[in-house]
Parts: C-alpha cells; structure tokens; sequence
C-alpha cells in the first residue's frame, strides 16, 4: 500500500493539533494590558508546543520520505502516534494555566508523559519501517536512514529526563523541554542533508 493517504491523514492531525493549541490562550480582566502581560506562560507554552509539533511535522515528512510502503501495523502505529500529538494541546494547557501555583508539577508530568509516550511511539514507527528495510524505499538513503535512527533514539530519554526533573523543580522542567525543542531545530537546520 503505497503511503499517500497515510501522509494527507497525517498532515490534517498535525495542523489539527498545532491549531488547537491558540485556542487555549487566554487574555481576560477589566485591565486587559495587564491580562496580556500575566498571560506570557500562555505564550509561551503555545511557543513551545507549536514548536514541538512543527519539529514532528518536520520528522514525520522525512520519515516518510524513506518509506516505499506501508502495512497494517505501520498505520496502527501511526495512528497511536497521531493520536498523542493531537493530545499534545491538553497538557500544554496544564503547563500554561498552572506554571505559577501548586499544580505546576502534576501540569509537568502531564505534559512530560505525554511528550515522552509520543517520542516511544516515534522511535517504534520508525524502528518497525527501517528494521531489515521492511518497508523503506529501495533507494533509501542509507546515511539518513542511519541518521534519523541515532537522532530518534534520544528523544524518549531526553523528554523522560526532563519529565523526571519534574519532581524536583517544575520551572527547570519546562526550561528543559524548551531545550529539548530548539535542540531539534538546530540539529534538523544545522544537521540535516541539504537537497540538491
């Protein structure tokens, strides 16, 4: 089954998601000024979740660059996949609306969980593909087949890091995460084979 219903379903989720994220930022109060300048973890949360999807949007397209075909465990796996990124905006939520009281922790972890289960799902796609070739292209490119394994094998430990910090230090937690994404940037702008 070749992959371009999987990509259409794909891009709809993520910019369904990266959507919804606006939805949940708020500026309210008889002295709006004021309201626009307390609301700025709302911003930034946006910023960073927006980010975050954008990065996996990114990802995603290049994973399926190097994919010929796919199968039915390749679409389940997506779809779980798909299904925690359009999660993604409810714990972005927690984070924002919670950052300055007692619920800043229980908002980390939450968002932590979700970013981490979202990373597995990431690397088990991928790894389910690219295992003995099973459904990469004939012509994959064999450096970026090895390079997206090496790169994606991180995530799930840098997001479980960060989402561990949690316990300790909830702003240092989201300071990480914020880290994890521009981290991924750099690598995808700095890193990444130009095309020719």
């Amino acid at each position: 089954m070749s992959t371009s219903r999987l990509e259409a379903f794909s891009d709809g989720v993520f910019a369904i998601a990266a959507t919804l994220l606006i939805l949940d930022v708020h500026a309210d109060g008889p002295r709006l000024g004021h309201a626009l300048l307390l609301a700025w973890p709302s911003y930034a949360a946006y910023g960073v979740s927006f980010l975050t999807i954008g990065i996996m949007w990114v990802n995603h397209h290049t994973v399926l660059e190097q994919i010929g075909r796919a199968d039915r465990t390749f679409l389940f796996l997506n779809v779980f996949f798909l299904m925690l990124v359009a999660f993604v905006p409810f714990p972005t939520r927690l984070v924002a609306e919670h950052f300055r009281d007692g619920g800043a922790r229980a908002a980390d972890l939450s968002y932590g969980i979700t970013m981490t289960s979202t990373a597995v799902f990431y690397n088990a796609l991928w790894l389910y593909a690219a295992r003995g070739g099973r459904l990469l292209r004939e012509d994959a490119d064999a450096s970026v087949v090895s390079g997206i394994t090496r790169s994606y094998r991180v995530g799930p430990l840098m997001y479980l890091a960060a989402t561990l910090v949690a316990l300790a230090s909830p702003r240092i937690s989201v300071a990480l995460f914020t880290i994890i994404a521009l981290s991924y940037v750099m690598e995808s702008s700095v890193f990444a084979p130009r095309e020719s």
